[in-house]
């Protein structure tokens, strides 16, 4: 038995990806024998929260008690650099395995309360390889008594084919920034991008750039979408788009990560809302009893 469980194997045409039983997190994601994502080993552990999904909340969480529908909640410190809760509560638990074709699959999660999340809720999360590459839904279903309040963001990594990201090219279609102190959690004020390095509206190297920020007003095409762009030093080109129920999107440089993954690729986080949400209120999602919610974002690489 790997330590990620069973692992998921999907394919269409040239494009191939595997998803493990444990989180339902992307491992691996090739076109044309060349990784979209950098993934990792089936006998390893996701450092970085490689390929991950970020439920009940995103990014980070600070550890103080907080309170929603007569609830309160006590989030443990996983993140010690930063004494903060980090990426949710369903990174390494097991999920049900619910379809499988080939070139699809469900899996999902029954989140029962903890101290940490005192939230009945269920989390679902498609994969789906077709022409337009890697389309992945995620949808939440309220199964508590009470309104639930809630954030999902998932956390790839965009691969690129020299040794690391020097030279590598990254667009952002954001024109603001979430303000972050010291333990990278908000300052309250959003700030735009224009005139700072932070600035990537218009594609530039990431080289000299050392980046862990949340990007927000998303600039959409007039289907909604907002995309992503890194292009590696050999041309190159993997997108990442996200739908309107994602307007948030963090990205990591990996400069914190050991020496074999340090700024080797570029991580690209879908989140539904900022780091603190659940404390904070800040878009934070709420649900009512039995009500769903969903969100798409989809991968993809070209070869110039």
């Amino acid at each position: 038995m790997l330590p990620s469980g069973e692992q998921i194997a999907i394919a269409h045409g040239d494009q191939r990806a595997v998803i493990t039983q444990v989180g339902a997190t992307l491992r691996t994601f090739v076109k044309g024998g060349v990784s979209v994502v950098e993934g990792f080993a089936g006998d390893e552990l996701p450092e970085g929260a490689h390929g991950q999904i970020m439920y009940p909340w995103p990014n980070r969480l600070s550890p103080e008690p907080w309170s929603f529908s007569g609830r309160t909640a006590v989030p443990s410190v996983d993140d010690h650099a930063t004494r903060t809760a980090i990426h949710g509560l369903v990174r390494w638990r097991p999920f049900e395995i619910d379809h499988v074709n080939q070139n699809r699959c469900v899996l999902s999660l029954r989140l029962h309360p903890s101290p940490e999340y005192p939230f009945l809720s269920e989390i679902a999360v498609a994969y789906h390889l077709g022409s337009l590459g890697l389309t992945v839904t995620a949808t939440v279903t309220n199964l508590d008594d009470v309104p639930i309040p809630m954030g999902v963001g998932f956390h790839p990594y965009l691969a690129v084919t020299t040794p690391t990201i020097e030279g590598a090219v990254l667009e952002v279609p954001a024109i603001a920034y979430v303000a972050a102190g010291e333990r990278l959690l908000p300052t309250g004020e959003i700030l735009p991008v224009a005139g700072h390095g932070l600035d990537f509206t218009t594609a530039k190297s990431v080289s000299g750039h050392e980046l862990n920020v949340t990007y927000t007003e998303l600039v959409r095409d007039n289907t909604g979408l907002a995309t992503v762009k890194v292009r590696d030093h050999h041309g190159g080109l993997v997108e990442l788009e996200v739908d309107r129920n994602f307007p948030y999107i963090q990205v990591y440089t990996g400069d914190e990560l050991s020496h074999g993954h340090r700024r080797t690729s570029i991580g690209v986080e879908p989140m539904t809302c900022p780091p603190e949400a659940l404390r904070s209120g800040k878009d934070v999602i709420v649900l009512e009893p039995g009500q769903h919610w969903a969100g798409s974002w989809r991968l993809r690489r070209h070869d110039f």
